[in-house]
């Protein structure tokens, strides 16, 4: 849509029964898109479910070929297979699509943004390898917040030209979506009770637990989890920024995402230096006497908070660097963020 046109963008959420679609509607909603309608699509199981958008009454509608008619852009919230399946169709249509799934990114449709970055980043790739010319419809991948989080300390700390970098992300049950949710809930109450426990999504304990893996028939595993993670963030930083090790942790909590940072240096980089270079890319650092972030303390908000910046006392000019986000919050504020941008574009149709 050009710039100054009077018509406001339509939106079409795929996904929206999901934790990430309905997290997506209320930061459009609390940012103040400027769209002229919200379509709420998902799958037929989830058809006809009472909601809301924009504060009226509304329907989740069943995904079908005129799903996309009108839309300028198309939000994938939900499974994989709806995106692979429906991002085309929605293409065709003329929708800028933005894959928060993951499917596109892995299938080589599509381009990873992370606006917040671009300030310090090299120029993003211009036409992803699904666009058909000047002025089509194109589709963008908007990354989960494993991706965003270790992005963010790297593109950070790049200035400083650390020796290594390495992430621990303690990842919540919530990025399983509300099964996940539902099975730690679950767990902890059987297993208060003493009564047997459900394992359909992690096929082991999480409750109660810290896990480095889960069960045989858990799909995808915590390994597969972090190898699309470090998948991720090697494409959004090849040749922008060195991409730091991650590993990855389950942690029995249904929201927020915390996480501790190593990096080492050359020579000693003073923590008010570090804390300079980070908050111009969505980051709040706890001050003196502030209380340190938490799960609990993030929830609802679209920045990272790091808790402490702190030198470690074995290894000289090496500091860690802890820190929380709110998973479902940043990554779908990211989501929006990149619409945002396109709208501002001219050459959006």
């Amino acid at each position: 849509m050009p710039t100054g046109a009077s018509k406001s963008p339509r939106v079409a959420i795929v996904g929206a029964s999901s934790l990430r679609g309905k997290e997506l509607k209320l930061v459009l909603e609390d940012r103040n898109f400027p769209a002229s309608d919200i379509v709420l699509l998902d799958e037929p199981v989830a058809a006809g479910t009472l909601t809301e958008a924009g504060g009226e009454p509304a329907f989740i509608r069943a995904l079908d070929e005129n799903s996309f008619e009108g839309a300028q852009f198309a939000f994938f919230a939900g499974s994989t297979g709806d995106a692979e399946q429906n991002w085309q169709p929605a293409q065709r249509s003329g929708a800028n699509v933005i894959d928060m799934t993951g499917a596109l990114l892995a299938a080589g449709k599509a381009t990873s943004w992370i606006p917040s970055l671009d300030s310090v980043l090299l120029p993003r790739p211009g036409a992803s390898a699904s666009a058909t010319g000047k002025g089509a419809a194109m589709a963008y991948s908007s990354p989960g917040p494993g991706t965003i989080i270790a992005c963010t300390v790297a593109a950070g700390l790049a200035k400083f030209s650390p020796a290594r970098v390495a992430i621990v992300l303690n990842l919540p049950v919530s990025e399983r979506d509300q099964a996940g949710v539902d099975e730690l809930e679950s767990q902890t109450t059987n297993l208060l009770s003493f009564r047997p426990i459900d394992q359909t999504v992690f096929d082991t304990q999480v409750a109660f637990n810290m896990l480095a893996d889960f069960g045989e028939n858990a799909k995808p595993s915590l390994a597969d989890v972090r190898t699309a993670i470090a998948r991720n963030v090697a494409h959004c930083l090849t040749g922008r920024a060195a991409a730091p090790a991650i590993q990855v942790v389950q942690a029995p909590v249904f929201y927020g995402c915390a996480f501790s940072a190593f990096a080492e240096f050359a020579a000693p980089v003073p923590g008010e230096q570090l804390s300079a270079a980070l908050v111009p890319l969505g980051v709040r650092v706890a001050g003196a006497g502030d209380l340190t972030p938490s799960n609990v303390s993030v929830v609802g908000e679209a920045d990272i908070h790091v808790g402490r910046i702190e030198p470690d006392p074995s290894v000289a000019n090496a500091v860690w660097i802890w820190a929380v986000a709110d998973n479902l919050r940043l990554a779908a504020v990211n989501a929006v963020r990149i619409a945002e941008a396109l709208v501002a574009e001219p050459k959006i149709q």
